[in-house]
């Protein structure tokens, strides 16, 4: 009976030992699983945070953003973009030959107009009683296409020189320019880009290549 009762008590060690260690390896295992789940978490890839027009970075509070692309050669048309809203593009079908022109609220940010003149083959003086309609306070972006210049004269030139730009009054035949200015601004505009028809540096056959810009317009305050 006393060896019977070593038996059992040795077979109860035995056993309480084996729950033990069976229970430190599930536990163990479990940890490691949890390590490997949260390091398949941690190496996903993370997704860029994308920003309002496909800007490099957020725009400041009170500022509205923009990106405009001038037209490709006579092939592909200008695209103009604000807060996140394409409001001139070939996809829309409202750019064109020569000057394309949209018209922003400074201080709301609402669309009031889209224009495109045809500089080669059109009349400039549309063009020169559009501009004289824009309101003090309007943010004007324009963008070229093919040829933006050639029906300009020096009223045309002088009315876009007092919304802000440097470079139109020497803008010429398949120029491309892009530009972000205002009624009623005091200083030239940060916002610019020309590039000349130039033979010898021009991307495609007969035109510059492609101009980009983008930025953020400063919210017009009462």
């Amino acid at each position: 009976m006393r060896l019977t009762g070593v038996k059992l008590a040795l077979v109860l060690v035995v056993l309480i030992i084996a729950v033990y260690i069976a229970s430190e390896v599930f536990e163990f295992k479990g940890s490691l699983e949890n390590l490997f789940v949260r390091s398949m978490i941690d190496a996903r890839p993370t997704k860029p945070p994308r920003y309002k027009c496909g800007l490099s970075k957020a725009c400041p509070e009170k500022h509205f953003a923009f990106k405009l692309a001038s037209g490709a050669a006579g092939v592909v048309g200008p695209k103009i973009c604000f807060e996140d809203n394409i409001v001139m593009s070939g996809v829309k079908n409202n750019v064109g030959r020569g000057m394309n022109i949209a018209l922003v609220n400074g201080k709301t940010g609402d669309l009031i107009d889209t224009k495109y003149y045809d500089m080669w083959a059109g009349d400039v003086k549309p063009l020169i009683e559009f501009l004289k309609t824009i309101e003090e306070g309007t943010i004007v972006l324009i963008a070229t296409f093919d040829d933006g210049a050639t029906k300009l004269n020096d009223e045309a030139r002088k009315l876009l020189s007092d919304l802000g730009s440097s470079s139109v009054s020497t803008l010429a035949f398949r120029d491309n320019w892009i530009f972000v200015g205002g009624k009623g601004i005091k200083t030239k505009s940060p916002f610019e880009q020309h590039i000349k028809n130039n033979r010898d540096t021009n991307k495609y056959e007969g035109w510059p290549e492609v101009l980009e810009m983008e930025g953020c317009i400063p919210q017009k305050q009462d």
